[in-house]
């Protein structure tokens, strides 16, 4: 089983808000997650970030995959250097 730290989208058209999830690769984008590690929420003016900074390092640990944007959602929350 592939895993992948990806976005589920959000909130209302126009309006979009995210939570960082760890999911199998070969589920949709908002269907089952195996765990919610953190929220992004691009339209603040300071890109709110929460993240489960600990959760996140164990993922990555065992080898789940994080797609682009995460792995720059996760630079900017400190979990990856």
């Amino acid at each position: 089983m592939a895993v992948k730290i990806r976005l589920k989208r959000m909130g209302m058209k126009g309006e979009p808000f995210y939570r960082i999830v760890v999911a199998d690769s070969r589920t949709p984008r908002d269907g089952r997650f195996v765990e919610e590690i953190g929220t992004y929420n691009p339209v603040k003016d300071d890109k709110a970030i929460t993240l489960d900074v600990e959760r996140a390092k164990y993922w990555l640990s065992v080898g789940a995959q994080p797609t682009q944007t995460v792995k720059t959602v996760l630079k900017k929350g400190g979990a990856i250097d």
